[in-house]
């Protein structure tokens, strides 16, 4: 019933946004562009890195993995805290640390401070992120612009994962490696003016009490889960660390579960699963980024080791993922806001899935232009699908509570992209990637593309419904 006026206008052009929600909609967007950008900047900054610090490759991996271990652990506190203190204040305070950290990260003098600041980053993020969107849900109350402007925030999420190794390839020669953490010091600051300016204040929840047992056993049960499967193949599966580690993280895991069903204001509202939409569009977001984060982690690899390519030009061919990502985002958004999201999101699954189905039949030699079309239907795929499958868990969620179901959403995406790499990147082979690892990592990517077809098919009903 709630559809039936949407229905009713679906022919009906929406409003253009007012100038405010505009500038509001930037302010937001460059906060959440500089998040998404260093999941992927840094890699291949990360052999300059090395050898201005001296650090070996177990180094290096810590680089990257440091952001995003502490970016999925805090990102329901992130959400959490959202509603509790109003989701400018936290996005102002996330963007805040996150600026400051990326300074310490370019003035890094040794592999400590740059781990360390790389947490800070990483916890900055996680505050930005999900009050980012529930800053997009209180500044568009009409639910078409509010599909449309989500659609641009996908948009931004898409073009800065994918322009991460291009940019970040493009500074490094021309800077230096510092100069990939410190290009977010003025556009942070710009994003922290015109949020505090043009972004209206949502105010928290001020009598919910902090679920502090449950965010700690969260935080402790995602970051054992995470570092395990980082961890995992270096040191052993097997190893009284990655062991222990696992058996922490059960126990945590079943105190989490315990306090979160009987806390009177719980981190993790059980009731929030059982709504179908809200349920299967979060596992479609874990399904998303780990064939997506997969498929771009051993793409890199299979174009730098087979085919020689430089990291700059490694950057430069992954281009035809992110060059489509703005139109189809932008065009998700708008079939979002008059049919749904269901539709959007099964094409995108669909193109992604079949994308990566193709990559099993590549070889060492196969032609570019052929490559080029794989990899833009990939692009096309998930661009197209996440800013509907955002809209579906976003209005799934009561108003009050869009903070935490935004964290929960990107939380399961963020282990989603976390566990993509890790064993999806183990089966193309290491150190050298093999075609046939190759081929069944595109197989099980692409499984996961299609598993998301099922889903939502099931779980996100039409607007008729």
């Amino acid at each position: 019933m709630l559809r039936a006026p949407i229905a009713h206008e679906q022919h009906t052009e929406p409003a253009p946004l007012s100038t405010t929600q505009t500038v509001a909609l930037v302010a937001i967007c460059l906060g959440y562009f500089m998040t998404i950008l260093d999941a992927t900047i840094v890699n291949v900054a990360l052999p300059s890195i090395g050898q201005r610090l001296s650090t070996d490759v177990s180094g290096l991996q810590w680089v990257l993995d440091s952001y995003q271990l502490m970016f999925a652990a805090f990102l329901l506190t992130g959400g959490l805290l959202g509603d509790r203190f109003g989701s400018r204040a936290v996005f102002v305070a996330g963007l805040a640390l996150f600026t400051i950290a990326s300074g310490l990260c370019g003035l890094a003098s040794s592999l400590g401070m740059l781990i360390a600041s790389r947490m800070l980053q990483g916890v900055g993020a996680a505050l930005a992120v999900p009050t980012s969107l529930a800053l997009i849900r209180h500044t568009f109350a009409d639910e078409r612009d509010r599909a449309r402007a989500i659609g641009f925030w996908g948009a931004i999420a898409g073009i800065a994962a994918v322009a991460g190794p291009v940019l970040g390839g493009v500074l490094t020669g021309l800077l230096g490696w510092p100069s990939i953490f410190l290009v977010n010091v003025p556009i942070g600051l710009a994003a922290i003016v015109l949020t505090v300016r043009f972004v209206r204040p949502a105010t928290g929840v001020a009598d919910r009490a902090l679920d502090l047992i449950g965010q700690a056993a969260g935080i402790l049960s995602l970051g054992l889960f995470t570092f395990a499967i980082i961890e995992g193949e270096p040191q052993g599966w097997t190893s009284p660390l990655i062991l222990g580690a696992l058996a922490i993280c059960l126990l945590a895991t079943i105190v989490f579960l315990v306090v979160e069903r009987h806390h009177p204001n719980a981190m993790l509202p059980f009731e929030l699963f059982r709504g179908r939409a809200f349920s299967a569009g979060t596992l479609v977001g874990f399904l998303m980024n780990f064939g997506f984060y997969g498929q771009l982690f051993w793409m890199s690899l299979y174009f730098q080791q087979m085919r020689e390519y430089s990291p700059a030009l490694t950057g430069f061919a992954l281009l035809p993922e992110s060059g489509v990502v703005a139109v189809s985002s932008f065009l998700s958004g708008r079939i979002a806001s008059q049919t749904g999201a269901r539709l959007p999101m099964l094409i995108g699954l669909a193109s992604g899935g079949i994308g990566l189905l193709t990559l099993a039949t590549i070889g060492e030699s196969t032609p570019y232009p052929i490559l080029a079309l794989v990899l833009a239907a990939i692009g096309f795929g998930i661009s197209f699908a996440m800013p509907a499958m955002t809209v579906a868990v976003t209005n799934a969620a009561p108003r009050e509570q869009v903070g935490i179901a935004s964290g929960v959403l990107n939380a399961s995406r963020q282990v989603g992209g976390t566990v993509g790499v890790a064993l999806l990147g183990a089966l193309v082979g290491r150190p050298t990637v093999s075609m046939s690892g190759l081929h069944i990592a595109s197989i099980i990517a692409s499984a996961a593309f299609l598993a998301g077809v099922v889903l939502t098919w099931r779980g996100i009903n039409p607007p008729s419904e």
